[in-house]
C-alpha cells in the first residue's frame, strides 16, 4: 500500500488563522491517521508580501497546536531552480510557451474582451510565435483549448471543467519567480504528496493544476476540498465574528486542545461525539466523514470546549500555563502548590485563563478592597459580634482544612442564633472582596490561617468604624 504523504503549505503573509488551523490539522490528522508523513511548506513566492514575523507567526501556531511536521519547513523561495528546471521540461514538450505581452496591453485587451460580453482570458497572442526566453518575457502554460478536465474529489465528488473555459496562466514571472499554481505541482511532485487536502476555495486552481501535472507525465495526488467556516450569520469567518487568528484565542486563554477539538468539528463529525482527545482523532479520523456544507464556528462552542478542558485537567498542569497571566496582571509570585490549591476552586467556573486569572485577585493581592456595595450590604455592625468569635475560634485551630473549618462556623451559629447563611456572606466578603467566589471553606483553606485571620481583622475594623 503507498504511504500517505500530506502537506500544509501556508503563505507568509499574516498571521495563521482558523481556517488555514483547520487544514492543517486535517493533513495532520490524516497522515497520522495512517501511519504516514505530515510536510510544512512555506509558500514564500510573493515576496512583497511574505514576512519574516508571519513565517514565525505560523510556525509558533503549529507549534502551540502541537502539529509536529516530519519533513520542513521548505521555502519556495529557496527551490526557484527547481521550478525553472520544471519550466524547461514544459517548454521542451511544447506545453509552455515565452510571452512578451505587456501588462498594459493585456490589460486593454481584457476590458475589451468584457465590453463584448467575452470571457477576458488571455488571448494566445504568443502562442505559436516561438519566442526564446528574454527580458520582460513571463512563460505561459499551453492549456488544452477543447476537451474537459475532470477532479475526482474525495469530498465533493467528481467535478468536470471545460478547458476552453480556463487561461494559458503565467507559470514562470518575468522576475524568474514560479506562480502559486505551478510551484504548487512542482513542489507536491517531488516531496512525494499523495493526498491534498485544503479548502474549497482552490476547487477552480484544481483542473490547471491537473493539465500541468499530466503535461510532465507526473502521477496525480488524491483531491479533497473542504467546505469553507462560515460565522454564525452564514457569511464567511472573518475579524467580525471574533478573533481569526490562531494565537490571538491562546491570548484569549483558550487551551490548544480545546481548540483543536474545536477546529476538527468545523465539517467532520464521528456519530454524535464531541469530544476527543488527540489519540481518538488519530484513531477515528477519515476524510469519508467530512461534510459537503459550509461549517458554523461559534464563540460559545470553543469556549464550552475550553470550559471542559479546563475542568479536567490537573490542577498542577494548569500552573504554567496560567502564569504568563497572572504576571500581566502584575499579580505577587506564589509558589506552584498555593496556586495548585487556588486553580481547584476555579476549574469548575472559568471559561478560559483569563477569566481564571481575573478570578484569582483575592488570593494573589495581599490587601483587597471591599466592593463597596457588598462591604454596606453585608459588613454591618451587628455582625461585629460574630467576626470576634471567628477570629478567636479560628486563632486556636491547629488544622486549617475543610474538615476543621466548618464546624467552627457551625457552632458560631448555633451559639449566638445565627443563620449560617447570615455568616458566610459577610465572611466571603471580608475574604475576598465581593459576594461571589468559590466555597467558603475551600478558599480559607488555600489562603491559610494567617491571610484568613489578618482578613476577617481588617473586616471586623471596617464594622467597627
Amino acid at each position: 500500500m503507498e504511504p500517505v504523504i500530506t502537506r500544509f503549505p501556508p503563505s507568509p503573509t499574516g498571521a495563521l488563522h482558523i481556517g488555514g488551523a483547520r487544514t492543517a490539522l486535517f493533513n495532520w490528522l490524516f497522515a497520522r491517521s495512517r501511519g504516514g508523513k505530515f510536510v510544512l511548506r512555506i509558500e514564500d513566492t510573493d515576496i512583497e508580501r511574505s514576512t519574516e514575523e508571519s513565517v514565525k507567526a505560523i510556525l509558533d501556531a503549529m507549534e502551540w497546536l502541537d502539529l509536529n511536521w516530519d519533513e520542513g519547513p521548505y521555502y519556495q523561495t529557496h527551490r526557484l531552480e527547481v521550478y525553472r528546471e520544471y519550466a524547461k521540461k514544459l517548454v521542451d514538450s511544447g506545453h509552455a510557451y515565452w510571452c512578451e505581452c505587456r501588462p498594459e496591453d493585456l490589460e486593454e485587451r481584457r476590458k475589451a474582451a468584457l465590453a463584448e460580453g467575452r470571457k477576458p482570458k488571455y488571448d494566445g497572442a504568443c502562442r505559436d510565435k516561438g519566442l526564446s526566453e528574454g527580458p520582460n518575457r513571463v512563460l505561459r502554460f499551453r492549456t488544452p483549448q477543447a476537451g474537459t478536465t475532470l477532479l475526482q474529489d474525495i469530498i465533493k465528488g467528481p467535478i468536470e471543467f471545460e478547458n476552453e473555459e480556463l487561461d494559458d496562466l503565467v507559470i514562470l514571472k518575468s522576475d524568474g519567480i514560479a506562480t502559486y499554481n505551478f510551484a504548487v505541482v512542482i513542489d507536491d511532485i517531488t516531496m512525494g504528496i499523495t493526498h491534498v487536502i485544503r479548502g474549497d476555495d482552490h476547487v477552480n486552481n484544481t483542473p490547471r493544476q491537473i493539465l500541468i501535472y499530466r503535461a510532465l507525465g507526473a502521477k496525480l495526488p488524491r483531491f479533497g476540498h473542504m467546505p469553507m467556516i462560515h460565522g454564525e450569520d452564514r457569511s464567511p469567518l472573518s475579524k467580525r465574528h471574533g478573533a481569526t487568528s490562531v494565537m490571538e484565542y491562546k491570548k484569549m486563554g483558550v487551551l490548544p486542545e480545546a481548540l483543536l477539538n474545536c477546529l476538527v468539528r468545523l465539517g467532520w463529525s464521528h456519530g454524535d461525539e464531541e469530544i476527543f482527545s488527540r489519540d481518538e482523532l488519530i484513531e477515528k479520523f477519515s476524510l469519508e466523514n467530512v461534510g459537503k456544507s459550509p461549517s458554523i464556528f461559534t464563540m460559545e462552542k470553543l469556549l464550552w470546549l475550553n470550559a471542559h478542558y479546563i475542568k479536567e485537567k490537573r490542577p498542577e498542569d494548569l500552573t504554567g500555563l496560567l502564569r504568563p497571566f497572572l504576571t500581566e496582571r502584575n499579580y505577587p509570585g506564589k509558589p506552584d502548590a498555593f496556586l495548585a490549591g487556588a486553580i481547584r476552586t476555579l476549574q469548575p467556573r472559568a471559561h478560559t485563563l483569563v477569566e481564571m486569572a481575573d478570578a484569582m485577585r483575592f488570593y494573589m493581592v495581599e490587601q483587597i478592597e471591599f466592593e463597596p456595595e457588598a462591604a454596606k450590604k453585608f459588613l454591618t455592625a451587628d455582625m461585629a459580634g460574630v467576626f470576634s468569635r471567628l477570629i478567636g475560634e479560628l486563632s486556636a485551630l491547629s488544622d486549617f482544612g475543610e474538615a476543621s473549618l466548618e464546624p467552627v462556623f457551625r457552632n458560631t451559629a448555633e451559639d449566638l442564633k445565627v443563620k449560617l447563611g447570615k455568616i458566610a456572606q459577610p465572611v466571603r466578603v471580608a475574604l475576598t472582596g465581593g459576594t461571589k467566589s468559590p466555597g467558603l471553606f475551600e478558599i480559607m483553606e488555600v489562603l491559610g490561617k494567617q491571610s484568613v485571620i489578618a482578613r476577617l481583622q481588617k473586616a471586623l475594623r471596617y464594622m467597627e468604624q
